[in-house]
């Protein structure tokens, strides 16, 4: 389960090549259906337009392999859909659809041409996305009184945990990520620091930013 890049605020972008237009658009999907939605969405907003051509990448569970499709859309084999997807790979994204609307200006481009141009396209909307690398943390939970608060947040901060929740009852109980490499230790190191009296509990792997990029 590797770091990968994901698309957080969609990107967009337009070029010109000997009067054709190509349109990209890259957005943020977590399902093929939601891809194939956003595939739609263009092809109503440009319907004047001959092709749309596209591709996806999505993350399986479980350890399947990730689902990945791309698609010329009329387009001469192999100039369009597998240039897109080369893109998208190249720049390490994951649950993403790249779609690019192609205005045909009356000037043929040949097939290296059309590799060329739709590569630029695809290009021009990753770089216009803003994206964050993604990876994988241990989410826990933490149940302890109220005397051991400042001890618990000098250790997990010591370890550069992140605490995304916490509730104040008759107990303090917090819920942190960590580095799943770490996770052992600082449980260890909890018990040693209070004798056993933080309870902790693993309680799923997710994927969190780690950085924005552009």
């Amino acid at each position: 389960m590797e770091p990968f890049i994901q698309v957080i605020k969609p990107g967009d972008a337009v070029i010109e090549v000997k009067r054709s237009k190509f349109i990209g658009a890259v957005r943020h999907v977590t399902s093929v259906e939601e891809a194939l939605l956003f595939l739609d969405s263009e092809r109503k907003k440009y319907h004047d337009a001959k092709h749309h051509c596209s591709a996806y990448i999505i993350r399986s569970g479980s350890g399947q392999p990730d689902v990945i499709h791309s698609s010329d859309d009329g387009e001469p084999s192999g100039t369009a859909g597998k240039p897109i997807l080369e893109v998208i790979e190249k720049a390490g994204l994951k649950d993403v659809v790249c779609v690019v609307t192609r205005y045909f200006g009356g000037i043929l481009l040949g097939t290296g041409g059309l590799v060329r141009a739709y590569t630029d396209a695809a290009k021009a909307a990753v770089e216009a996305a803003e994206k964050a690398e993604m990876h994988l943390v241990q989410e826990m939970e933490l149940i302890f009184d109220y005397t051991h608060t400042g001890r618990v947040d000098n250790i997990i901060n010591g370890e550069g945990c992140s605490r995304t929740d916490a509730a104040y009852t008759d107990v303090v109980r917090y819920v942190i990520t960590c580095d799943p490499g770490r996770a052992d230790r600082l449980i260890q190191t909890l018990n040693e620091a209070t004798a056993g009296s933080v309870k902790t509990e693993k309680t799923r792997q997710i994927y969190s930013f780690s950085r924005e990029m552009r």
